[in-house]
């Protein structure tokens, strides 16, 4: 009899693990939201062949970034647009820096890194952020750092912190990559502790063409 019973427990219970699996993949399915831990390893993992395509592209900025290949990076960048980069959560389009594709291709050719540029506003205090294009990455892509997330969101912002998260409003026909990082060294610090990257890419010609980056953290 108990053995009955612990047999009927166990099916009940993969029952359920088995209708929360179908109800999350009907989720996904409709609205086009998933979320990962680590890279996917396959077009399976990925959730659909679109998933996979985009997530496989934004890992291609991260490592041409990485590599200062900027020519390579060139050619994802939205050819009329051009890419945004956005320093905080909140992308603005009158104070973030923007580069067409032709400038991002020669970035890094000698002397293109000498001329410091405002690439936006800092949230605390307001002031405008002075950087060479180097400095830049440096301190806001961190591509080497953001190839290594701990999860992955398709068209899904993974966490936010207080500032407005726009990027859906600003560019209402994108779909992006949420690179986040958990970087808390203490359970208590875990809440302040974190940074994501989003590459957003819109359709241009049939391809997915990089139209921005958005770095975001926490904020007070």
């Amino acid at each position: 009899m108990k053995r009955k019973t612990h047999l009927l427990i166990i099916a009940l219970i993969l029952s359920g693990i088995l209708a929360g699996i179908l109800i999350c993949s009907a989720i996904s399915a409709l609205t086009g939201f998933s979320l990962f831990s680590g890279k996917p390893k396959d077009t399976a993992s990925a959730g659909t062949q679109q998933n996979a395509e985009l997530i496989t592209l934004a890992y291609r900025v991260l490592e041409n970034i990485r590599d200062g290949d900027f020519y390579a990076l060139s050619q994802i960048v939205h050819p009329e647009f051009g890419v945004v980069f956005t320093p905080g959560a909140t992308i603005n389009l009158v104070t973030d820096r923007r580069f067409g594709a032709e400038q991002i291709a020669v970035l890094g050719a000698d002397g293109a890194d000498e001329e410091i540029y405002i690439w936006g506003v800092h949230n605390d205090s307001g002031e405008p952020i002075e950087l060479t294009p180097s400095g830049y990455i440096e301190q806001y892509v961190s591509a080497g750092e953001f190839l290594e997330a701990s999860v992955i969101g398709v068209n899904q912002v993974v966490r936010s912190g207080n500032a407005l998260e726009n990027i859906t409003d600003v560019f209402p026909d994108v779909v992006f990559v949420d690179f986040y990082l958990s970087v808390n060294v203490k359970e208590s610090q875990e809440e302040y502790d974190w940074s994501s990257l989003r590459l957003g890419f819109e359709e241009h010609k049939g391809d997915l063409r990089l139209i921005v980056i958005v770095h975001s953290t926490w904020t007070p």
